[in-house]
């Protein structure tokens, strides 16, 4: 289930907006950057938008790191 409502973050972990949690669910769940876009009816461009703030707030460097700080944040 997609879980799209802010919560409080923990110490470590960053404030992410409604879209970033919404992209940030999908990738977790295994979704591909087009599935993304598909879904959420935006381009694969804006995705990977999403996805560079998201490393960029959490330090991530690639997807493996991202989904697995998804599973930390209850997605």
């Amino acid at each position: 289930m997609l879980h799209t409502t802010l919560t409080a973050p923990s110490p470590e972990l960053p404030a992410l907006t409604p879209r970033e949690q919404e992209v940030l669910a999908y990738l977790a769940q295994g979704d591909t950057y087009r599935m993304i876009a598909c879904r959420m009816g935006l381009s694969p461009h804006t995705v990977d938008t999403y996805l560079r703030r998201l490393r960029s707030k959490t330090g991530a460097v690639n997807r493996t790191q991202l989904t697995h700080i998804a599973f930390r944040m209850g997605y």
